[in-house]
C-alpha cells in the first residue's frame, strides 16, 4: 500500500505540477481577465502549490516513515496540503455558485459580475482556507523514536508525556474537533452547496431549453462526481479512525489499508481539474492546448444569450401593454 500510494503521489506531482502551471501560465500571459480566468487561475495556483510539494510526501514514505527535514517543513508541508484542500473546495463551491448565478439571476449577473469582485471573492476564500488548516501549523511537530526515526505527526495535547490521562483526553478532544471541523467544511457544506446549485443549473437550462449540446452537462457531471469520489473516502476513513467503534483485527487492517489509498485519492484530485474543465466532453482533440483551455477559460455565451432572452421578452411584453393598440415599429427608412 505504501509503494501504491508513492506512485499516485508521484502521477499527481507530475501531472499537477504541468498541468496547473500550464493553467497559470496561460490564464496570466495568454488571454485577457475573465471572471472564470480569476476562478480558474486561484484554483491552479493552489493545486500547484500542493503538488509541488509533493515529493517531500514520496521521500517520507520512501524512508520508511522518517523525516529528516525538519520541524519547520514538517509544519508547513501539512498545512499546505490542508490549505490547497480548503481552498480547492471553496473554489469549486464559488464556481458552481458563480455558474447558478449566471442561469437563475442573468441580468444581474451581467451587470454585477465583474472581475473585480472575483478578485474580492478569491481572496475571501483563500483567508479562510488559511483560517482553517492553521490549526496544521500548530499541532504538526516532530518526534525522534529509540531507533533515531524522526516521525511528523499531529500533537495534538502539545506534550510529550503520551501517558498521562489528561494529555490523551486533551488529544482525543482536539483531534475530534479537527476531524469533525474538516469534514463540515471541507466536505459536506461544499458539496451540499455544489449540488443545489448544479441541480438548479440543469433545471433551468433543461426547461428553458437553452442548449443543445450535452457538453455542459457532461462538465457538471464530472465536476460534481470527482469532488465526491476523490474527497468522501478521505473523509469516511477519517471519521472511522476518530470513532473506532471495533478494535478487531480486521477494522484495524481496514484503516491501516484504507487511509493511504483514500489519502492518495484526495490528493490525485489537485492534477485532474486541468483535464475535467477543458478535455471533458470535447468531441475532437485536434485543437492546439491553447485554444483549448481558451474555450474553458473564456466566459459562457449562455450569460448572453440568457440576458438576450430576457431583453426581448421585456420589450414583448412593452409592446403589448401599449395603450389604444399602438405598437412600436421602426421607421420606414425614406421617413426622417
Amino acid at each position: 500500500m505504501h509503494l501504491l500510494s508513492m506512485v499516485i503521489y508521484c502521477i499527481a506531482c507530475l501531472l499537477g505540477v504541468t498541468g496547473n502551471g500550464l493553467v497559470i501560465w496561460i490564464a496570466s500571459f495568454k488571454m485577457r481577465k475573465t471572471v472564470n480566468a480569476v476562478w480558474f487561475l486561484n484554483l491552479a495556483v493552489a493545486d500547484f502549490i500542493f503538488t509541488f510539494f509533493l515529493p517531500l510526501s514520496v521521500a517520507y514514505t520512501a524512508l520508511g516513515f522518517h523525516w529528516p527535514f525538519g520541524k519547520v517543513l514538517c509544519k508547513l508541508n501539512s498545512t499546505i496540503a490542508f490549505l490547497n484542500m480548503f481552498a480547492s473546495v471553496f473554489l469549486l463551491m464559488v464556481i458552481s455558485m458563480d455558474r447558478c448565478a449566471s442561469v437563475v439571476c442573468p441580468v444581474w449577473s451581467r451587470n454585477y459580475r465583474t472581475t473585480k469582485l472575483a478578485c474580492g471573492i478569491a481572496v475571501i476564500v483563500w483567508i479562510a482556507a488559511l483560517v482553517l488548516s492553521a490549526p496544521y501549523l500548530i499541532f504538526r511537530d516532530t518526534a525522534t523514536n529509540s531507533r533515531n526515526v524522526i516521525s511528523c505527526y499531529n500533537n495534538f495535547a502539545l506534550s510529550t508525556d503520551y501517558n498521562a490521562a489528561e494529555t490523551r483526553k486533551i488529544w482525543r478532544i482536539r483531534h475530534r474537533a479537527m476531524i469533525i471541523t474538516r469534514f463540515l467544511f471541507g466536505f459536506l457544506i461544499p458539496f451540499s452547496v455544489i449540488l443545489v446549485c448544479y441541480t438548479l443549473v440543469v433545471f433551468r437550462m433543461k426547461r428553458r431549453r437553452l442548449t443543445k449540446s450535452s457538453r455542459p452537462f457532461k462538465i457538471i457531471f464530472a465536476v460534481t462526481g470527482s469532488f465526491f469520489l476523490c474527497y468522501f473516502p478521505y473523509h469516511a476513513f477519517s471519521l472511522l479512525e476518530m470513532s473506532k467503534m471495533s478494535s478487531s483485527h480486521e477494522f484495524k487492517m481496514a484503516l491501516h489499508i484504507g487511509i493511504p489509498l483514500a489519502s492518495s485519492l484526495a490528493f490525485f484530485n489537485s492534477c485532474i481539474n486541468p483535464i475535467l474543465y477543458v478535455f471533458v466532453g470535447q468531441k475532437t482533440f485536434r485543437q492546439s492546448i491553447l485554444s483549448a483551455f481558451e474555450g474553458a477559460f473564456g466566459e459562457d455565451s449562455l450569460l448572453s444569450t440568457l440576458s438576450s432572452k430576457r431583453k426581448s421578452r421585456s420589450v414583448s411584453q412593452a409592446d403589448i401593454q401599449m395603450p389604444n393598440g399602438l405598437h412600436l415599429v421602426p421607421n420606414h427608412p425614406s421617413e426622417p
